[in-house]
């Protein structure tokens, strides 16, 4: 499927976890949109975009298992969950409740906001490595209290590429009355989504990951009994403009004037061309490619594994902890000198090495990255 990708034939690259890649006829649909827009810009953006979306979160919301009309798409994680956080009514007393593996421009939001506003936001600190989930749990409840209102957990962890117990997760806090808000940044395309049975108040997902849609295209979900309280974070025409709805929800956040919508009209063509491609074939493969290449990592740099090497926690993508003075001196080294495109950097005081595998890689690509790693170490 390499043929299939605009990505550089002569990089191995092993870094879809950061921006993702989007496969040529998914990027050929996008650029129609741009043209279909760039043909016509007042009837496309004053009166034909409202269809277009709607088709486009009705096709999504069937994917990810929800109501088109419960969701609106928006640029990036980062973006909804600052929606999310300037909508939310926390002052002192309140806590947050979250977990040392963030991402941290999200750490830093809820950090900005909670100094604004006098509410604590709290990082539960797992030790690795992790066990089971069952233990995750657990731990984690240990730091719920009776001021925990909200609780915010990545379902796939960027630094450290985990599998966090969502579906659990949101159970739990059901029962406790807290509000969950769930960071699927690298969900769709990887795992299977159901958010109608996981059950959280606001999940968000990028779509540019591994659903390799085009850059720039995530959606947010909003349990539909607290979308009356979601704020834009843009104020825009909202109702006095020309968005039919359905909800006060959707005109107040789906349509933020110039904005060019081609990457969000383009996902359907994305979740085309997974069902085209046999998706779930492609993803078991290279869900045991990544175990296989942890597994010969550790083999190398010796260092102890952040988790046991199971489906419970890693998908297609793992982060694998090295020993180094320098983690750019690495990540330049294995750019410039074996043409390996890789994240390498610092988490809680540890240099992580962080693979991640989709379609267009395969045992070759795992024997240069294994290859390379036995000359450096």
């Amino acid at each position: 499927m390499k043929d299939l990708y605009l990505l550089d034939p002569d990089i191995t690259f092993l870094n879809h976890g950061s921006f993702g890649a989007c496969p040529k006829p998914v990027f050929d649909a996008y650029q129609n949109w741009q043209r279909k827009l760039e043909n016509q810009p007042v009837q496309f953006m004053a009166i034909d975009v409202y269809e277009h979306l709607a088709l486009a979160r009705n096709k999504l919301g069937a994917f990810i298992g929800c109501g088109g009309d419960d969701l609106f798409f928006i640029p990036n994680p980062t973006t909804a969950v600052n929606t999310i956080i300037r909508s939310l009514d926390l002052g002192p007393g309140d806590e947050v409740l979250s977990t040392n593996h963030e991402y941290g421009s999200l750490i830093r939001a809820w950090e900005w906001v909670a100094k604004e506003k006098g509410f604590h936001f709290i990082q539960h600190e797992f030790p690795l490595p992790l066990k089971t989930h069952k233990d995750f749990i657990e731990d984690f409840w240990e730091s719920v209290t009776a001021n925990t209102r909200i609780i915010f957990v990545s379902h796939i962890t960027s630094s450290t590429g985990l599998i966090f117990p969502a579906e659990e997760i949101c159970s739990r806090a059901r029962k406790d009355g807290i509000l969950t808000i769930i960071d699927g940044a690298h969900v769709p395309g990887q795992l299977a989504l159901d958010i109608t049975a996981m059950d959280p108040d606001v999940y968000t997902g990028a779509c540019h990951k591994w659903l390799s849609a085009p850059k720039g295209s995530t959606f947010l979900y909003v349990k539909r009994d607290l979308q009356s309280f979601i704020k834009p974070l843009i104020i825009s025409w909202g109702e006095a403009g020309d968005d039919p709805g359905p909800s006060q929800f959707l005109k107040n956040n789906q349509y933020q004037g110039t904005r060019d919508p081609s990457a969000f009209l383009a996902v359907p063509a994305a979740i085309d061309f997974q069902k085209e491609h046999n998706w779930n074939t492609v993803k078991k493969s290279c869900r045991e490619l990544n175990r296989r290449t942890r597994d010969r990592a550790y083999k190398i740099i010796h260092t102890d594994p952040i988790c046991p090497n199971t489906e419970e926690w890693l998908g297609q993508m793992a982060s694998v902890e090295v020993d180094v003075n320098n983690e750019q001196t690495l990540k330049d080294t294995l750019l410039e000198t074996y043409k390996i495109e890789i994240p390498v950097f610092t988490w809680q005081e540890k240099t992580l090495l962080r693979f991640s595998f989709n379609a267009y890689n395969d045992e070759h690509d795992a024997d240069t990255l294994i290859g390379a790693l036995k000359e450096i170490f």
